[in-house]
């Protein structure tokens, strides 16, 4: 297992243990609890739960593809075209139901990857991406929230 598959799986759930429900993060406009919650929609599109179609041009597929795989981060705020300039409440009564819930999510991706690692499934963004390319697209997405809430230096 690679060391982004690694924190995918495991490391970044750990770094949430101390997370105050309620922290705000060094940009955005969701709070601990709620960044938890997003992360679960995240990986519910990458384990094939929820289905989205791409609204990315498809002649910029390519080229959102290689950021993907590429070592470059998210930029504070990035903005999801998806989602409002408010955010989605969390749903669940605590945080150790919203953490408990994200990995369930992140196990159903490693079980849907399981015993084949080319299969594709869409991201509204980036296009089809197999194994390979949702684990560097999940990894830089925790990464980028780990460090919206100072999880990460």
């Amino acid at each position: 297992m690679t060391d982004k598959e690694k924190f995918v799986r495991n490391g970044f759930l750990a770094l949430l243990t101390n997370l105050n429900p309620k922290a705000k993060g060094q940009w955005g406009v969701m709070n601990g609890q709620e960044m938890v919650e997003h992360m679960s929609y995240a990986f519910r599109q990458a384990n094939g739960k929820d289905t989205y179609e791409l609204v990315t041009p498809a002649e910029n597929v390519e080229r959102m593809q290689q950021f993907v795989m590429s070592d470059k981060e998210f930029k504070p705020n990035t903005k999801n075209s998806l989602l409002g300039e408010v955010a989605i409440p969390a749903q669940k009564n605590s945080m150790h139901d919203s953490i408990q819930e994200l990995k369930e999510e992140i196990d159903a991706f490693f079980a849907y990857f399981k015993n084949d690692k080319e299969q594709v499934l869409m991201n509204p963004f980036f296009g089809a991406l197999n194994y390979e390319k949702w684990i560097a697209l999940l990894y830089k997405h925790c990464v980028h929230h780990a460090k919206q809430f100072d999880l990460l230096k």
